[in-house]
């Protein structure tokens, strides 16, 4: 136990952490901030750079790499104590985590993610994903997100149980080597049967500190293909293929093409999405349905797939009625 209470602080003696398996292979200063939530990542540098953190009782530096079997010396920090709150915390009556499981192994979870509830703690929200499955399981020595997903988006959200798993999925998905498939409710009529946008993402926060992403000459590659599944008289069902993985890339993609995602509250059309509110479209329609690749460690042929949520299944059946469908 690396910290005890002080009133509004936690506070921890020196302590040493032994490297495992799980930790091994990871630099010191991601292991550092990974184990001393709460404390701000510039005193995490600060005590790396003063020779306070010691490894094997030597110093290192922020991009040295852990072994199996390093010990790793944990001076005294101070971490602020969470302020209770409920904002994308799980309802009171949600289905626990362990009951939303589409697969697992030794060293992977898959699970079938809600709509409203953030990946992970921070920014005002005290519980995410990760955090209340780590309150499910807090005999697990290792758990950890492989990738993310927006809070409004639901589905498919893998979780490692072990390092070498999580490095090896993350290898995969910077070589896509991962086939993402989203299921995707664009307004408007999507003229074509398959479309690539390749289009160029740059992120940038806003005056009030919001987070956005935009199409810019000097952003991130990014590529998707969108395949029309159905055509309504308003909207258009497409599968969304991610061939890389930025920051809201199909809603920007989807919006700067003149076909915003119903239900988008940061790049949609607010007044339609207003409308479709009243329709029974209470949240972004975004689904990742499907995940295909190959297990890093077994080298199983892995398909995990979400069904489409009762909310977003229940739109569509409203849109197949005469007055909307083609």
């Amino acid at each position: 136990m690396i910290v005890n209470e002080m009133s509004s602080l936690r506070k921890a003696s020196v302590a040493w952490e032994e490297i495992g398996e799980d930790a091994a292979g990871q630099r010191i200063d991601n292991f550092l901030l990974g184990l001393l939530k709460g404390v701000p990542k510039s005193h995490v540098y600060r005590i790396l750079r003063s020779g306070e953190v010691r490894v094997n009782s030597g110093r290192v530096d922020a991009t040295y790499r852990l072994r199996w079997g390093d010990r790793v010396r944990i001076p005294p920090v101070r971490r602020a104590q969470p302020v209770p709150s409920e904002k994308a915390a799980p309802k009171k009556g949600a289905p626990l985590l362990e009951g939303r499981i589409l697969y697992e192994d030794d060293s992977l979870i898959a699970l079938d993610k809600p709509s409203g509830w953030a990946v992970h703690g921070g920014s005002g929200i005290q519980l995410g994903i990760i955090e209340q499955l780590r309150r499910e399981r807090p005999q697990a020595k290792f758990l950890e997100l492989v990738h993310r997903l927006d809070r409004d988006t639901s589905g498919v959200l893998l979780v490692a149980k072990k390092r070498s798993l999580l490095v090896g999925l993350h290898a995969r998905l910077k070589e896509g080597g991962i086939d993402k498939r989203y299921l995707v409710l664009a307004k408007g009529q999507f003229p074509d049967e398959k479309k690539v946008v390749r289009l160029p993402l740059h992120k940038f926060l806003t005056e009030s500190g919001e987070r956005r992403v935009t199409v810019h000459r000097e952003g991130k590659e990014s590529e998707t293909v969108f395949y029309r599944k159905q055509r309504f008289t308003e909207v258009t069902l497409l599968e969304a293929r991610l061939l890389t993985g930025r920051t809201h890339q199909i809603r920007v993609h989807l919006a700067h093409s003149g076909y915003p995602v119903a239900g988008d509250e940061k790049y949609g059309d607010f007044p339609w999405n207003r409308q479709q509110a009243k329709q029974g479209l209470k949240r972004m329609f975004l689904h990742a349905a499907v995940l295909r690749f190959t297990h890093p460690l077994t080298d199983a042929p892995l398909v995990l797939e979400s069904p489409l949520p009762d909310d977003l299944e229940a739109y569509l059946r409203h849109l197949n009625t005469p007055d909307h469908a083609l």
